[in-house]
């Protein structure tokens, strides 16, 4: 079932998601949460730290398992996801760095370190309630358009598409990292909850083929319809 609502902002949609984690650390303060990078995430993490300092949330307890990193770039790296992460959420809470995963970005071998995060996850018991967000070319993490489903996390070449779309955030086109490592969609699609953010209206078209065409991985987003508990908050207008 898929439970999709509208907003006219940004900050509404970030709220509402918000809202969502809050209340399953709430009822679970062990929750593994599945978390998200972009600009989409950035306003739920914020608001979640704005009630983690007013004392209503507690990280002691959480663990987290991060969708995806680009290969070839550190922790300490900018743009690595690791550092959005830390930036953005990690170090603004308590909670502990041993409980947040985040794929080795320079890893020895790739092969074993997706084995690795599948493992970790499993050993965690899975993932509780799962954030995502949703390309131009419905693409989930890093899960760009194939001709199956990929249920593993694995390295993929990124899309031209993606590239030039994670471009803003490098100097150039030729800085973004050409492959990534992502959480396949068999560990994304075994979480209990997903929420999936979507902001402006350039998102609207394929957010409406994901969610109401057929299934298939030309647009991996579309395999979502199968999930039992799947909340859609779409944003009218982007982050400000």
């Amino acid at each position: 079932m898929i439970n999709y609502i509208e907003t006219e902002t940004y900050e509404k949609m970030s709220r509402m998601a918000a809202n969502l984690i809050s209340a399953q650390i709430i009822l679970k303060p062990d929750s593994v949460l599945g978390l998200a990078t972009g600009s989409s995430p950035i306003g739920i993490y914020d608001q979640l730290t704005k009630w983690y300092e007013k004392g209503d949330l507690d990280f002691a307890k959480v663990r987290s398992v991060n969708l995806d990193e680009y290969v070839g770039l550190d922790e300490n790296h900018p743009q690595s996801y690791r550092y959005f992460m830390q930036k953005n959420l990690f170090d603004r809470v308590n909670i502990k760095r041993e409980n947040t995963y985040v794929p080795n970005g320079v890893a020895e071998n790739y092969d074993e370190e997706c084995r690795r995060f599948d493992d970790i996850i499993r050993k965690l018991g899975g993932i509780d309630v799962q954030l995502l967000g949703i390309g131009l070319d419905g693409h989930v993490g890093f899960n760009e358009p194939s001709d199956r489903f990929e249920k593993s996390t694995h390295v993929v070449t990124l899309q031209p598409s993606t590239i030039k779309a994670n471009s803003r955030f490098f100097e150039s086109e030729n800085d973004v990292p050409k492959q990534a490592i992502t959480l396949g969609l068999g560990a994304i699609m075994k979480a209990k909850k997903i929420i999936l953010v979507a902001a402006g209206e350039a998102k609207r078209d394929i957010l409406d083929k994901a969610l109401n065409g057929p299934i298939n991985p030309t647009i991996p987003a579309s395999i979502l319809q199968l999930h039992p508990d799947l909340t859609v908050i779409f944003s009218k207008k982007n982050h400000a």
